[in-house]
């Protein structure tokens, strides 16, 4: 360990529609120019994954942990695309010349992980975005397939409005029936089976849940993509079930070496 660089944590804030959004970033010590991993909370954010965070800052990287505008007191209104706009802005800005300058950060080596809603704006920010290094998620939730589900079935429909409603209270100026309205107006769009072309240059870790998962069980929203991924193909597709619940309660251990070896083989140099 480096005396002159000690890890440390920094405070650190991001503009993205008009909003300010609140991170903490975990840097290692040395003198770096240190690898970085953007990590994306799921909806509404209970489980925000500070322990990966950690995980990888004892392994070498920059690790950053931020809220979406709506969330958790950042200003704005909460809404899927918000989110994933801001995901794209953060992506971006943690490259931005001067501040990977200031806090020691390689800006050729940057991956996306996410857990949940997360897991479904990784795949999605870094299909749009060829220059991001690598993607991970996490008990994924398909949006594209739950969407084009719920346009052809008012009850699973319903369903979705009132589990989405329920979860609001970190959140602002949405609603169960706003959200699901995004979701199916998005549609086929959304689907992370499609974005498997624009993936295909990139190492990709697919994590699924299965067992006493309710929210993304791994047979509707991890083997199908699983599948499609591998046909299409992304040559540097990896994936693994884990038989817990959906937040991987008993498995964070397990899960933080699954990224850590994963982003071991395709960050370092």
């Amino acid at each position: 360990m480096s005396l002159d660089t000690p890890a440390a944590n920094a405070a650190v804030t991001f503009d993205s529609g008009g909003e300010t959004l609140l991170g903490v970033l975990h840097l290692p010590a040395g003198p770096g120019p240190h690898p970085i991993v953007v990590l994306l909370h799921g909806f509404p954010g209970h489980e925000r994954n500070f322990d990966l965070a950690q995980d990888l800052r004892r392994a070498g990287y920059a690790s950053l942990v931020f809220h979406y505008r709506g969330s958790w007191g950042v200003g704005g209104t909460w809404s899927w695309a918000n989110a994933l706009e801001d995901a794209a802005r953060v992506a971006a800005a943690v490259r931005d010349r001067e501040f990977a300058a200031a806090h020691r950060l390689d800006r050729d080596r940057l991956a996306l992980a996410g857990h949940s809603f997360g897991g479904f704006a990784a795949l999605t920010t870094a299909a749009a975005d060829p220059s991001i290094t690598a993607a991970a998620s996490v008990s994924a939730f398909d949006f594209g397939r739950v969407g084009v589900a719920c346009r052809k079935d008012d009850t699973l429909r319903a369903a979705y409005v009132e589990g989405f409603g329920e979860d609001l209270l970190p959140l602002k100026g949405t609603s169960g029936e706003a959200l699901v309205e995004e979701m199916t107006s998005a549609g086929e769009a959304w689907s992370l089976a499609g974005l498997a072309p624009r993936l295909a240059d990139r190492p990709v870790l697919l994590v699924g849940t299965a067992g006493r998962d309710t929210v993304t069980p791994a047979a509707e929203h991890h083997e199908p993509v699983v599948a499609t991924y591998a046909a299409h193909p992304v040559p540097l597709l990896e994936h693994r079930v884990f038989v817990t619940d959906h937040a991987l309660s008993d498995h964070r251990l397990e899960l933080a070496e699954t990224l850590r070896d994963f982003l071991d083989r395709h960050l370092t140099r």
